[in-house]
C-alpha cells in the first residue's frame, strides 16, 4: 500500500510515521507513506495557499490551484482506490472504514486547514470525506495520522501477530474484554481465576460475556446496531 499525504504544515506528520510500528511497517515495505507540502505545488510567488471567502466571513479557504495540480500531478504518477479529505463534516472513522481502507492499495489523504478547501476541489477530485469526531482540530494532520495507522495496522505482516487485530475493540462490534498479566496476585488484586485455568472454551465464553457487558455499560449504542 501507498499513502500520499497532502499537508500545509508537513513537518507535523514526521513524528506519527517515524516511530513504532508504523516506521517497523515502512522498514518491511509492506506500507509506503510519502508527504507532500501543499505550497510546493502553489503557482504564487509567496507560495501562498489560501485567500478570503467569497460572500464574506471570518477565517481563510485553501484556494483550489495548489490542491489540483498537488492531487493531478500524484494521479498522473498511478492510480488511486480513494482520495480522502479529512474534514469535520465527513463521515466519522469507525472500525469497518478502516477494514476496507486496508485493502485499497493507493491512496491520497489530503489535509483540511483554516475554514477548509474550496468546495469546488471536493466536487472534482475527493472520493471520500473522513472525520475522526465531531469536534474541530487546528488542521487535518493529526486527523491523517490517525486514519492512517488505523490502516497500516490492519495491512497483513504489519502486526507481529496478526490475530491481534482481529480481537480488537469494535472488530466485532463489541469492546473488547478486560486483560490481565503477571503478576496474578498484585497486592491482594486477583486475576480472574478462569484466565488460569486453562480452559480455552470457557476463556473465551468469559472474554465474550465481559465484552459484551462492557459494550452494555459504556457503549450501548454498539449493541442496538447489531
Amino acid at each position: 500500500m501507498r499513502i500520499d499525504i497532502i499537508s500545509a504544515l508537513p513537518n507535523l506528520l514526521v513524528s506519527p510515521f517515524s516511530d513504532s510500528i508504523l516506521k517497523r511497517a515502512q522498514e518491511k515495505g509492506l506500507v509506503e507513506v510519502v508527504i507532500h507540502d501543499l505550497r510546493k505545488f502553489s503557482t504564487d510567488k509567496h507560495r501562498k495557499i489560501d485567500d478570503y471567502a467569497f460572500g464574506g466571513g471570518a477565517g481563510m479557504v485553501m484556494t483550489i490551484q495548489p490542491i489540483a495540480s498537488a492531487i493531478e500531478s500524484l494521479k498522473a504518477e498511478r492510480d488511486y482506490d480513494e482520495i480522502i479529505y479529512m474534514t469535520p463534516d465527513g463521515n466519522t472513522l469507525d472500525q469497518k472504514m478502516a477494514n476496507q481502507l486496508s485493502l485499497c492499495g493507493n491512496i491520497i489523504i489530503l489535509c483540511g486547514h483554516y475554514k477548509g478547501i474550496d468546495q469546488r476541489a471536493r466536487d472534482l477530485f475527493i472520493t471520500k470525506e473522513i472525520s475522526i469526531g465531531d469536534y474541530v482540530l487546528s488542521g487535518g494532520e493529526l486527523g491523517a495520522a490517525v486514519l492512517a495507522d488505523s490502516v497500516i495496522r490492519l495491512i497483513p505482516g504489519v502486526l507481529n501477530d496478526e490475530t491481534s487485530a482481529l480481537t480488537d475493540s469494535h472488530q466485532d462490534g463489541l469492546l473488547a474484554p478486560p486483560v490481565y498479566t503477571r503478576p496474578a496476585d498484585y497486592e491482594g488484586n486477583m486475576v480472574p481465576e478462569i484466565l488460569l485455568s486453562g480452559n480455552t472454551r470457557a476463556i473465551e465464553e468469559w472474554r465474550m460475556t465481559q465484552s459484551y457487558s462492557r459494550t452494555k455499560e459504556r457503549r450501548p449504542d454498539l449493541l442496538n446496531n447489531k
